[in-house]
């Protein structure tokens, strides 16, 4: 796992200067502490932040073919280099090392462009290729890896992180209205545009070429839901589930460093815990993490369960309000991107726990509930299209039930209601469940009216509806899970998982997130993920044997980070006095009184907590990126809060 940069003047008489590059790479020196690296050649500069995984002693970047005329930096770990090297030796390559980043230059020579369809594992490259004077940037297939670029009409820079695009003087900082809107919609930032007008991300299963001027992006993969008549069975499937979740946990087993795991005690993780363990003559390392607040449930019982039953060696931590408030400016800088995602600051206190443990690599069990149908969410929406369908004109009366005084108490029900009417495709917005115009009633009043006219002319979801068109003919769970894979995933889980883990610089491997295991799951029928009450039905029949039985039949409980509570109690000074400062950035888009009484209406309960998460963040990440330069300074963790810890935990279950 590392961190890449470059830039790529158009003109080929103007040089790129090493200094640059150098600064580029500095920024972003959490994302790999043990080395760096540049290669500049007239009118190109590559740069290289190394986490040492793989061959340890000759994997440095940049790295090129025998001649040197082919360069790569590479942010990731391809699973199947192995075999990719043998195939590319007999086809007559040679390799002057162990790593997996070599593979990539010789596939290239070998295939081209389309090298990067045979690499299986999580990545984001840049290649340069001096006889065709073409740059490759590359991105995985669901964007675990993230990565960013930029045309300035000079250059095309690119980055892991914004931050190395923002270190050169030549790209603007001006903010690109319509994303404030769009993020305070979804509480993330869907598709391919950031905050800073003119950056984007590079969409996952997306290649770019950049030559004399000219920028190309293509598509080389995408989800397809096409159910298989191979599986006649539910047993059928969880027995091939099974098999292909060894194999695919084996894969990401590969590494010349100890590896850990991370815990949540749920089935996802135990799963990948339980594969891990048959893998390795090691003891394993596992990691959770708590909160000192005894009001949301305590995932640390059941983590501990699953540590026994497989004697690792366990670790906790436990997060404090202090913590969480602290890390706040951090988490901004970190993030880049503004995220309303609570969890992610408890994610970077748990990586460094295992990266102050010795520990580099982290399995986790991120992406269980996209890809076999884990949320709730998907459950009560397809029972509310079923007795949608089934009423047929009388769908007036289930919207008058939901939202009648007998259910106020839900607290989703008048939610529900007003999903009544619209069809499915109309409302699903990536993981928000709720139509536009509900969300934005209470920025209706929030817009100062110069900012709200800036975005008449902007279009409402972006480049969403991109997600939607393929969707639009699929089963509703099946639209469902697509829509997520391409959005929220990536747009969200995934920026904040790594984002986080790089910030403690450890690296963060998510197995269910293979995209065999992907593709799998949309060869099943909708029924084996979900059904009537259950979810996930497939992966649990498969992880049976894997995981206690406490752990299969518990309630899915998230990751309960209690900063709702938090925001109202122990952060409210916090909390108004960087929204209400004279001097807060939001003064610029939001009429001042409402910001106050939406902070006054918070601390009573009344308004949305993720709405306060949301502004505080967009004001924190406006003073770090508008306001100020990025630093590596940010990075420096000399005096940050160290969050207590349990000592390693000796559980002496049974191995496998």
């Amino acid at each position: 796992m590392c961190g890449i940069c470059g830039k790529l003047n158009w003109d080929q008489r103007e040089p790129v200067p090493p200094s640059l590059v150098r600064e580029m790479t500095d920024v972003i020196q959490h994302r790999g502490p043990d080395g760096s690296g540049t290669y500049v050649w007239g009118p190109i500069g590559l740069g290289h932040r190394r986490l040492s995984i793989i061959d340890l002693d000759t994997g440095a970047q940049p790295m090129c073919n025998e001649d040197g005329t082919v360069w790569v930096v590479f942010n990731g770990e391809i699973y199947n280099f192995p075999e990719l090297r043998s195939r590319l030796e007999t086809l007559g390559h040679r390799f002057k090392s162990t790593s997996d980043t070599e593979v990539i230059v010789h596939a290239y020579e070998q295939w081209g462009e389309r090298a990067v369809e045979e690499l299986r594992g999580m990545f984001a490259f840049a290649l340069w290729d001096q006889r065709q004077e073409l740059l490759l940037l590359a991105r995985d297939r669901v964007g675990i890896k993230p990565l960013y670029y930029t045309n300035t009409g000079n250059a095309l820079l690119f980055g892991s992180e914004m931050k190395s695009l923002l270190v050169d003087p030549t790209v603007t900082r001006r903010i690109h209205p319509p994303a404030i809107d769009r993020f305070l919609t979804f509480h993330y930032l869907p598709g391919q545009e950031t905050l800073v007008e003119g950056i984007y991300k590079l969409q996952p299963g997306h290649l770019l070429t950049a030559s004399k001027g000219q920028i190309r992006t293509s598509q080389y993969w995408d989800l397809r839901f096409e159910p298989s008549e191979r599986w006649r069975t539910l047993e059928d499937a969880a027995e091939a589930l099974g098999d292909l979740l060894r194999q695919t946990v084996k894969a990401h087993m590969i590494s010349d460093v100890p590896v850990g795991v991370l815990l949540s005690g749920g089935v996802d993780s135990t799963a990948i815990l339980g594969h891990a363990a048959t893998q390795t003559a090691s003891r394993l390392r596992t990691f959770t993490v708590g909160f000192g607040d005894g009001q949301v449930a305590d995932e640390r019982p059941y983590a501990r369960k699953a540590a026994n039953r497989y004697g690792t060696e366990h670790h906790e931590i436990t997060v404090t309000p202090e913590d969480f408030r602290d890390f706040l400016p951090k988490f901004v800088w970190h993030m880049e991107e503004p995220v309303c995602e609570p969890p992610a600051i408890a994610l970077y206190f748990l990586s460094r726990l295992a990266r102050d443990s010795s520990t580099k690599v982290l399995l986790s069990g991120e992406g269980g509930d996209e890809a076999f149908g884990g949320y709730e969410t998907y459950r009560n929406l397809l029972l509310l299209e079923r007795l949608k369908s089934s009423l047929g004109p009388a769908k007036l009366l289930l919207q008058l039930a939901l939202k009648s005084r007998a259910l106020a108490r839900w607290r989703r029900a008048s939610e529900y209601g007003d999903l009544v009417q619209p069809a499915l495709r109309d409302y699903y917005l990536g993981r928000t469940a709720t139509p536009r115009t509900m969300l934005s009633r209470w920025r209706g009043a929030l817009y100062r009216s110069e900012f709200a006219d800036s975005l008449r002319t902007s279009q409402p979801n972006g480049d969403l509806p991109s997600v939607f068109r393929p969707a639009a003919s699929m089963s509703h769970l099946s639209h469902m899970l697509y829509v997520d894979t391409k959005s929220w995933l990536p747009d969200d889980l995934l920026i904040k998982a790594d984002k986080m883990t790089m910030a403690a610089s450890t690296e963060l491997r998510v197995p269910l997130l293979d995209h065999y295991i992907l593709e799998f799951a949309a060869s099943l029928p909708s029924y084996f993920k979900v059904r009537f009450g259950s979810t996930k039905r497939v992966l649990k029949a498969a992880m049976t044997q894997m995981v206690p039985v406490e752990i299969v039949k518990r309630r899915k409980a998230g990751f309960p980070v209690p900063y709702e509570r938090w925001l109202r109690t122990e952060l409210r000074p916090f909390v108004a006095d960087t929204l209400l400062s004279t001097n807060s950035a939001l003064g610029d888009y939001f009429n001042r009184d409402k910001v106050r009484d939406c902070v006054q209406n918070s601390a009573q309960g009344a308004q949305s907590s993720k709405a306060i998460f949301s502004l505080l963040v967009l004001e924190l990440w406006h003073r770090q990126f508008v306001m100020h330069a990025p630093r590596s300074a940010m990075t420096d963790r000399s005096n940050e809060r160290r969050p207590h810890t349990s000592p390693a935990l000796a559980y002496e279950g049974q191995r496998p």
